[in-house]
């Protein structure tokens, strides 16, 4: 994890994401209702970037973040932080996705 000082945002791989599933996380797709619908992550929960500030987690827990290609998932990263959330961005989001997805084609 690289913490520098012009890293404000931590980041993983969808392959450390598909580890992390194992695990009971807090996983959020912030990308529309219906590319969410097109296709995503079983445990995510759709909360569109817009709306992201609703958001009402376990601030005691990481929170991860996806979206299409990892630029939304890092503006909320951003945000999530700012609220005191231990945000953490996918880094190539659901492009790079390789695992199993609900919904869709």
């Amino acid at each position: 994890m690289n913490m520098g000082l012009f890293q404000l945002s931590q980041t993983i791989t969808v392959k450390d994401l598909q580890d992390k599933l194992k695990e009971n996380i807090q996983l959020i797709d912030v990308r529309t209702p219906a590319e969410y619908r097109g296709g995503h992550i079983k445990q995510a929960e759709n909360i569109p970037l817009h709306r992201i500030s609703t958001y009402n987690g376990d601030k005691q827990a990481p929170v991860y973040v996806i979206c299409q290609s990892g630029m939304r998932s890092k503006q909320a990263t951003k945000e999530l932080k700012n609220l005191g959330y231990q945000a953490i961005n996918i880094r190539g989001g659901m492009n790079q996705w390789f695992g199993e997805k609900i919904g869709g084609r």
